[in-house]
């Protein structure tokens, strides 16, 4: 098979996977800062069976711990996100992704910004802005969301810089270990600027244990053992603004869970259809690019 549709295969898998994060986020009850903690952990202890110790350069090592920082930082504010709005608001903030990234990307890596990218990322804000005037109650949640796409930019940018010459599970085993750390020394900081309503570092049970075995079973192992893999082998801006489909399932299943639909007006679909034609732009664009010869 063609390794740039093995690489859209193995994203879209990602994707699927990643729409019922927001709602994990929803379902159970714990502060964000539990969530991502206890994420963190129950991840790391199941690589941890599946994957051991492998060994890595200390180079590289820290590396990938930046990048488990970023993520976990991103994590945080994505749930506070959804904590302080709803689910569909939360996850569409996450739109903003493939801005972010035809803007970052081009400064970390040092190459030409590409105007088709900025394009079709304006395109997907249009469509973000055209969401956002449903009402103004949820401006407090959608500026942690816009903050938390900026940060997983930067993460997806650095992972597939990190993550080069290194086995995908080995890549998320030192990245959850190092963010488990990180996140650990971030939540303090994180309390003192956005003080939480609910209990602190509460152990999970009952449903929100169960819930959290599954989200670190599937929404992440899998998820982004799938995403690192994709990163391998197609760009950083494809990824992230494919992505932007996420936001779709998880709506979809937030409308027959929750009955967020009662909240939704006409312009929230006019702005997932754009959302949707910048992403299908970009996979047509992607697939159509000539192949790179094999070494």
């Amino acid at each position: 098979m063609d390794e740039t549709k093995k690489g859209f295969i193995q994203l879209h898998l990602s994707v699927m996977l990643a729409g019922f994060t927001g709602l994990f986020g929803r379902l159970i009850t714990l502060n964000e800062v539990d969530i991502v903690w206890y994420r963190m952990l129950f991840t790391s202890l199941i690589l941890l069976v599946f994957t051991g110790l492998p060994k890595v350069g200390w180079k590289k090592f820290l590396q990938l711990c930046g990048c488990g920082a970023l993520l976990g930082f991103h994590w945080i504010l994505f749930y506070g996100s959804i904590k302080a709005s709803n689910v569909s608001i939360g996850v569409i903030c996450f739109s903003l992704i493939g801005f972010f990234t035809a803007i970052f990307e081009p400064l970390i890596f040092k190459k030409r910004f590409s105007w088709l990218e900025l394009l079709f990322s304006l395109i997907t804000v249009a469509g973000v802005l055209c969401i956002f005037s449903l009402d103004a109650r949820y401006r407090y949640g959608i500026a942690i969301g816009v903050v938390s796409s900026a940060v997983c930019a930067l993460y997806a940018i650095c992972n597939k810089k990190a993550s080069v010459g290194v086995s995908s599970r080995t890549v998320l085993m030192y990245q959850m270990s190092g963010g488990l750390i990180a996140v650990s020394a971030i939540i303090p900081i994180y309390l003192f600027f956005f003080p939480s309503q609910q209990p602190v570092m509460v152990v999970p049970e009952g449903n929100n244990l169960w819930f959290m075995l599954c989200h670190a079973l599937f929404c992440t192992v899998g998820m982004y053992l799938l995403q690192i893999q994709a990163l391998k082998r197609l760009s950083a801006f494809t990824v992230n603004l494919t992505y932007n489909l996420e936001p779709c399932y998880t709506i979809v299943l937030a409308f027959l869970i929750f009955g967020e639909g009662r909240e939704i007006n006409f312009s929230f679909y006019i702005g997932i259809a754009l959302i949707l034609l910048s992403v299908l732009l970009q996979t047509l664009r992607a697939l159509r690019a000539p192949k790179a010869p094999r070494p």
